[in-house]
């Protein structure tokens, strides 16, 4: 069965975070799609990988 408008995707990333930001991370879940409206995705991710010092290939961020 096919669904309209539904595929996957083509990559992924997995980020973990200490016990002790849960509260932030619960606010960042909340916040998010307002979040969104100023920084896209590829932004956020971009910036979370350099934060996190892992290298990257900006090419198979697209």
């Amino acid at each position: 069965m096919r669904i309209p408008g539904f595929a996957w995707q083509d990559g992924y990333a997995a980020f973990t975070v200490s016990a002790s930001v849960l509260p932030d991370v619960m606010v960042y879940v909340r916040e998010q799609e307002e979040h969104h409206r100023t920084r896209g995705f590829r932004e956020e991710l971009e910036m979370l990988l350099m934060k996190s010092g892992v290298s990257f290939d900006p090419k198979y961020l697209d």
